[in-house]
């Protein structure tokens, strides 16, 4: 079921994909990237983002033991606002169902092509997707 939220801006650190390939190619390469030089994934919050550009940018939001100085990856803010969202279960297994979820979600609501499109990594089982929305 899709329910449309509102999300507070989300300060990020980020690695940026590959433009020159499709978004289901960037997207494993950026996260392998985001991790390598994370000391721990524990506890992170992880986010997937997709802007007019084309480009996947593979996120981690940041915490309160990040130190400034030595953040590995740089700093971005996935703006917040009104998005609709889908929940999408198993996503490890069915990752092909992303993008769909995407189009479907794009030719049926009101997109704000300002703001990119969001993934949330709320599990290894369970993916929610935002399509921003006016």
């Amino acid at each position: 079921m899709d329910i449309v939220v509102t999300i507070e801006d989300i300060p990020v650190m980020f690695a940026a994909g590959d433009r020159d390939k499709p978004i289901p190619e960037q997207a494993p390469a950026a996260f392998k990237g985001l991790e390598a030089k994370l000391p721990s994934l524990k506890g992170r919050k992880f986010y997937g983002a997709v802007g007019l550009d084309g480009q996947y940018r593979a996120c981690v939001a940041l915490n309160d033991n990040d130190d400034p100085e030595s953040r590995p990856h740089p700093v971005w803010i996935i703006p917040g606002g009104r998005y609709v969202r889908r929940r999408i279960l198993d996503w490890e297994n069915r990752k092909e169902t992303i993008g769909e979820a995407f189009d479907d979600l794009a030719g049926t609501s009101d997109v704000d092509y300002s703001r990119p499109y969001i993934e949330y990594y709320r599990s290894q089982r369970e993916l929610l997707i935002m399509m921003p929305v006016k």
